[in-house]
């Protein structure tokens, strides 16, 4: 089969596309997936290049979600047919035109979605719901701020949080990143380039601060983010790229916690929480991937550049197609 490999840790240029690579072999508790569309995380990158907590052993296969048709299914394997429109999240080696994947892994792929926005499903919308109401404990009524929401996981958290009765103020760093916060859920919206633009959106929401953040972007807004907190708040940390300064004396003052979020620390309660929940806001029509960009295999350098590049602001998914 055709599959990206990366036989050294580095940058884009050790992602390779390989003709030869044998077709993995599935188990007994697991299916063959004909993959028509992989997710592009940042997470991707980070393992890449080797900076990660956990890293595969090389020569590996990137990806870990993506959407797909069932090829073929293990004899334990009661849930899932052979010709089943599928996602899936958690699997090792998605950029290929075949994976196996555990079957507690793959869930039907509703009609309406394409492959391209399966595949956008597992980590950002997964990681959402765990910011939002595993490690920030949410709930309907609450005040939440998507800090940099325009990115995947950020457009997910609006989706998400406004279907489940939150108020919802997102940030974005253009016109056209604004609108599309706008449009998938937030109630508020505001440009995070603008100066004053965090306490123009805590007096939004009455002046006493927020419930909940979930921040994209640590190393550059955590120090702020506690000027805008209310009492008991929680920041969930979902995006990091550096080192920051903060002052404990918000935190102390109205006793708010900062909490991270890793997806891969799921127990199998918590993911089949997760997925179950994401699932069924699919089918229920509220919950809809917006991609950005579709990439070819052979440009995966190119998508690899792109998903960590701040040039005019996240908008939406990044996604690899295979076909």
């Amino acid at each position: 089969m055709k599959a990206v490999r990366v036989h050294t840790f580095g940058g884009p240029e050790v992602l390779k596309v390989e003709t030869d690579v044998p077709i993995p072999v599935h188990t007994e508790s697991q299916v063959l997936i004909r993959v028509g569309s992989a997710g592009v995380n940042p997470v991707d990158t980070y393992i890449r290049m080797g900076l990660f907590a956990q890293l595969p052993t090389l020569p590996y296969i990137p990806g870990r979600d993506g959407a797909g048709t069932i090829e073929k299914i293990g004899s334990e394997v009661d849930n899932l047919k052979v010709g089943d429109r599928v996602f899936f999240s958690g699997a090792s080696g998605s950029y290929a035109e075949y994976v196996a994947c555990e079957s507690r892994s793959v869930f039907h792929l509703a009609d309406r979605l394409s492959f391209a926005q399966g595949a956008a499903l597992g980590v950002p919308y997964f990681t959402a719901y765990r910011a939002i109401f595993i490690k920030g404990k949410a709930k309907a009524g609450d005040r939440l701020l998507v800090h940099g929401a325009s990115g995947a996981v950020g457009l997910a958290a609006c989706q998400i949080a406004k279907a489940h009765g939150m108020t919802v103020v997102g940030t974005a760093g253009s016109p056209q990143g604004m609108e599309l916060v706008k449009n998938n859920g937030a109630h508020l919206v505001f440009n995070h380039r603008e100066k004053g633009y965090l306490e123009q959106a805590a007096e939004a929401v009455g002046g006493d601060g927020f419930d909940v953040i979930i921040e994209n972007a640590s190393d550059i807004n955590l120090g702020p983010d506690l000027t805008v907190i209310g009492p008991g708040a929680r920041v969930v940390i979902v995006g990091n790229r550096g080192n920051v300064e903060i002052s404990p004396r918000f935190l102390m003052t109205e006793e708010a916690s900062i909490v991270g979020c890793a997806l891969f620390r799921s127990t199998p309660e918590e993911w089949r929480q997760t997925a179950a929940s994401v699932v069924a806001g699919v089918e229920m029509g509220f919950l809809t991937p917006f991609i950005d960009k579709e990439y070819p295999m052979e440009t995966v350098q190119e998508a690899h550049a792109h998903v960590l590049s701040h040039e005019g602001g996240s908008r939406g998914k990044l996604v690899l197609t295979m076909t």
